[in-house]
């Protein structure tokens, strides 16, 4: 005798026992209330909207940098503090891209956009060689990742030092995105504007492919549990190898966005953007892609706020927004489980 049980179908009532998680909007309301503070702090219609923009796309280019460092950390649990390396060699590729595009005579935006995919190219060899000699030895070894990578900072600035020289090189902007335009008597920079198209676009880039698509499935699979991922037949080390790569790609990607954002380059501009590369993933959450995204334009437009309003604390203005988020949310505005 068979007992046939019923399968009940998805209905209300299932919805009701596993209810949907909220989404927390309290961090974008955090940046719409410091713009909207900084609106009455300036009191100049024009004033506010130059220097929002110029905020927005200066956190866009952060979260560009910072993109690689988080997707690595989030997936692969690896504090890179060598991440400079890879910034500064996509920004001074650039320099020598743009140096032959102009005796060719290919100036322009075009030459641009080759010097952005030569350096991405050149910082994915130099990570993937990066991975394989400095990081796989020490992988869960947090102590020694911070210590070996700081080292691996050093050498390649000093091998930058040894191929470019040590002094500062220009790197001015193409002559088609120099300027601005006149919007409500408010001054919006061409190439600014270009570069915010592609933070966002990098954003929406990395969302998708980890939230809609099999190898981000795969990745987030084999960051919960290796052993199982392995054992359905997927070589994650090949896997997390690609994800470094990855991220050391963005990280040239950003190097050559900043490089044309400051319209010079130096062999420590690394060492210097690491500072707010670290202050951005902290805020936003160790490993959050989202929370990078969010704690980057805060970083921006408080940069930019207050080098305007009171030059003075400028320096340390980004350092006292990242205390004040850890006294609120110690994990950070999207906190990542099990970090």
């Amino acid at each position: 005798m068979t007992v046939e049980v019923p399968i009940r179908s998805h209905d209300a009532s299932t919805e009701a026992i596993l209810p949907k998680a909220q989404f927390d909007l309290i961090p974008f309301i955090l940046v719409l209330g410091l713009m909207g503070f900084a609106w009455l702090a300036i009191g100049s219609a024009s004033s506010w909207l130059t220097l929002t923009v110029a905020g927005l796309t200066m956190g866009l280019i952060i979260f560009v940098i910072a993109s690689g460092l988080t997707l690595v950390f989030g997936l692969m649990d690896v504090l890179n503090f060598g991440h400079g390396v890879f910034i500064a060699l996509g920004a001074f590729v650039a320099t020598s891209v743009m140096t032959y595009a102009g005796q060719a005579g290919m100036g322009g935006v075009v030459s641009l956009f080759i010097a952005m995919l030569i350096a991405m190219a050149a910082a994915a060899a130099v990570g993937w060689v990066f991975e394989r000699l400095i990081i796989r030895p020490v992988y869960g070894l947090h102590l020694k990742q911070i210590l070996i990578t700081m080292g691996g900072m050093i050498i390649g600035e000093e091998l930058i030092k040894l191929t470019w020289g040590p002094l500062q090189i220009a790197l001015p902007l193409p002559e088609a995105l120099r300027g601005s335009w006149l919007i409500a008597e408010a001054a919006i920079e061409k190439y600014r504007l270009l570069a915010s198209i592609i933070g966002l676009l990098v954003f929406g880039a990395l969302t998708l492919t980890l939230t809609r698509t099999k190898l981000g499935l795969l990745i987030r699979a084999g960051v919960q549990d290796r052993s199982m991922v392995e054992a359905l037949g997927y070589r994650i080390n090949r896997l997390f190898v690609a994800v470094f790569v990855a991220g050391s790609a963005l990280a040239g990607l950003g190097g050559v966005l900043w490089g044309f954002y400051q319209q010079s380059v130096t062999a420590q501009i690394g060492t210097q953007v690491n500072v707010l590369i670290f202050i951005v993933i902290i805020i936003g959450g160790l490993g959050s892609t989202l929370g990078c995204f969010i704690g980057a334009l805060l970083v921006g437009l408080m940069a930019n706020y207050a080098g305007f309003l009171e030059p003075k604390i400028a320096l340390f203005s980004n350092i006292a927004v990242m205390v004040a988020i850890l006294l609120w949310r110690p994990q950070g505005l999207y906190p990542v489980s099990d970090r």
